[in-house]
């Protein structure tokens, strides 16, 4: 502990590191608390760090200094790439210590040397633009070190080259390929078996963890202890891998594998390249059909009696191919990985087709040209509780974890007992930086009416044109956005970059670049965004980020606490509204060097009684009903 107090010291390693270093008590606290958690045998810590507070040098550096081994995982791969390429190795050249450090993504994020063989093999069936962009990962493969696809820069990252020669589990035969030795897969998870810091992404550690998808025998070792930043992003994840999804695309690849082994090795089973050409015709038209239903409600769509019986039959043609690879079981090793394969996917499928959990919401969601199937289950505590056991130690952070000063709501959807507490607000001043605005004369929201829209849009043109550019718009639903996309164009005389019409980080970069934007985007651009100083002014949210009613997971959990005598709105609903709010705000006020207005065209807030719930839980800004005073602030803004 006294390390980790020097290191934080007006005189330690920090400010003799750091240009202009100032102690932050918080920062040290949280630091306390980690080192703390590391030294006490299962402890648990949930704690929220204000956005200023320093999280990521406050739980990197007791890490660091106690020589144990711990796993970092993060809400994102460009947090991940931050802590790995920038913020660790700072930190270790201020210590003055050098243990190893390891990198570990998800096995789709590096190059299948087997699968880029396999394509050039296929080369006259692919386009000029997808053999070139082919061509030009065999010459990066050769000299890359780690095959991680995101770092090639020869390949648009739209290329359609980059999905085909990824990591697949579908594609993975392990010790029998050729490529073994130089998998980059494998390597990179070598690399983590004697490394003190190991960096991931929240979607590996459940893989590991929950699915054991590792390919090569246990991905993670059992470290000392694990540190989620970004935490608040859990729960949700955990629902996704403690339940159950089957990728119809998957399968169609799987069966143009079994194809390929047809023309390839068995080309004296004839039936065998009908049968899998016909099923990969019948799911796609299936698939389609499913599709155009307009459903996702998954159940809802099994009503329809006559999509429900070619749901069946499309089964039993699986089925059929299921009995004719195990007729050639023996014949072919690349058959009788595929044989193992389809039978998990046909099991799935059966599981989706009698849906018969009634503590699950079955959803189909569109992914790509072909849906994927996807049951959630409505509690996830108890798998959690067994999860989150053991000797190992835990720490949660976030800048969004508490509504309405409590961290009950985040503990209590991991099954998280028996752990430390604390909150750890920002040391920002947010008074003097900040002004949150509610204006008067709002439209109900829940309404669709013409006023609304206007109301929004004037709104929207008077704070770009008070903060010259340099606002985002953040809004709930894809279908606003693009009312008020529309209706800008031609009367907003300031760039406008829209979600959809590019990638996340090309937009992000554009706003950046061109300094008087206006950015509209929804759920993506409300967290994991940073735009620091003079770039982003002022913030507007069309209205609070409350879940749909018709979301399907929504409804079953409503249902499940309805019956137990619950409140739906206020156990499910508020809270997840409270964060996602916060993490919206998180947009605007970066540093303490930043000043900006944060708009909520929602008068609820400040109407209903649940609106203190917010506003408790929203750093102490200061607040007006008056559109006018917030002009006049953004105006002020140099």
């Amino acid at each position: 502990m006294k390390e980790v107090n020097l290191a934080f010291s007006q005189a330690g390693v920090l400010a003799r590191g750091i240009s202009g270093y100032k102690p932050r008590p918080q920062q040290l606290q949280m630091a306390q608390a980690v080192a703390e958690t590391l030294d006490r045998p299962a402890g648990k810590l949930v704690l929220e760090a204000g956005t200023g507070v320093g999280k990521t040098f406050g739980y990197l550096i007791p890490a660091l200094l106690s020589g144990k081994q711990v796993i970092v995982s993060t809400g994102s791969k460009n947090l991940q790439e931050q802590l790995f390429y920038k913020d660790i190795p700072a930190l270790l050249a201020m210590l003055d210590i050098a243990p190893k450090i390891a990198l570990l993504k998800g096995r789709n994020n590096y190059l299948c040397q087997l699968r880029l063989q396999q394509q050039l093999d296929s080369a006259q069936s692919l386009e000029s633009q997808t053999l070139d962009d082919l061509l030009r990962l065999q010459q990066w493969a050769a000299a890359s070190s780690d095959g991680d696809l995101g770092m090639v820069a020869t390949v648009s990252e739209q290329s359609p080259a980059l999905a085909l020669v990824a990591s697949t589990r579908e594609s993975c035969i392990g010790k029998r390929c050729q490529f073994y030795e130089q998998c980059f897969t494998r390597k990179a998870r070598l690399k983590t078996l004697d490394a003190k810091i190991i960096v991931i992404n929240h979607h590996l550690f459940f893989a590991d963890w929950v699915l054991k998808d590792t390919g090569f025998a246990e991905l993670l070792p059992k470290a000392d202890m694990l540190v989620f930043d970004e935490a608040h992003q859990l729960p949700d994840i955990a629902v996704s891998y403690f339940g159950q999804q089957l990728s119809l695309a998957a399968m169609e690849r799987l069966l143009a594998r079994i194809e390929e082994v047809y023309l390839n090795e068995l080309r004296d089973t004839v039936q065998l390249g009908d049968l899998a050409r016909r099923c990969m015709s019948r799911l796609a038209d299936w698939a389609q059909a499913c599709l155009q239903s307009g459903q996702n409600d998954w159940r809802l769509l099994l009503a329809d009696k006559v999509l429900a019986g070619r749901s069946w039959q499309l089964l039993e043609e699986f089925q059929a191919l299921q009995r004719l690879l195990l007729a050639h079981v023996g014949r072919s090793e690349a058959l009788d990985d595929c044989f193992e394969k389809w039978l998990e996917y046909l099991a799935k499928l059966q599981l989706f087709l009698e849906c018969d959990n009634p503590s699950a919401a079955y959803s189909l969601e569109l992914s790509g040209r072909l849906p994927m199937l996807r049951m959630a289950p409505i509690d996830v505590t108890q798998e959690c509780m067994q999860l989150f056991n053991g000797d190992c130690r835990w720490v949660f952070t976030s800048a969004t974890l508490q509504v309405n000063r409590e961290l009950r709501h985040f503990a209590k959807a991991l099954g998280l007992t028996d752990c430390c507490e604390m909150i750890l607000d920002s040391p920002f001043d947010y008074q003097r930086q900040a002004l949150f605005c509610v204006p008067r004369q709002l439209a109900d929201v829940r309404s669709d009416s013409d006023y609304q829209l206007q109301r929004l849009l004037s709104i929207c043109l008077q704070a770009i044109e008070a903060a010259k550019g340099r606002t985002f718009i953040l809004f709930t639903s894809h279908r606003m956005l693009e009312r008020v996309a529309l209706a800008l164009r031609g009367r907003c005389h300031y760039p406008l970059l829209v979600q959809g019409s590019a990638g996340k980080q090309s937009l992000l970069k554009k706003f950046r670049q061109l300094g008087n934007a206006v950015l509209l985007g929804t759920g993506s651009f409300w967290e994991g965004v940073d735009v620091r100083g003079h770039l982003l002014s002022c913030v507007i949210i069309d209205k609070l980020p409350f879940v749909s009613p018709d979301d399907n997971l929504y409804r079953a959990r409503a249902a499940e606490l309805h019956r137990r005598g619950g409140d739906p709105f206020n156990d499910i609903s508020l809270p997840q509204a409270v964060i996602a709010l916060k993490q919206g705000f998180g947009r605007l006020i970066r540093d303490e060097h930043d000043r900006g207005v944060l708009i909520l065209c929602d008068n609820r807030i400040v109407n209903r009684a649940y609106g203190s719930a917010f506003l408790n839980s929203l750093p102490p800004m200061a607040r007006t009903r008056d559109i006018n005073k917030a002009l006049a602030f953004l105006q002020e803004i140099k």
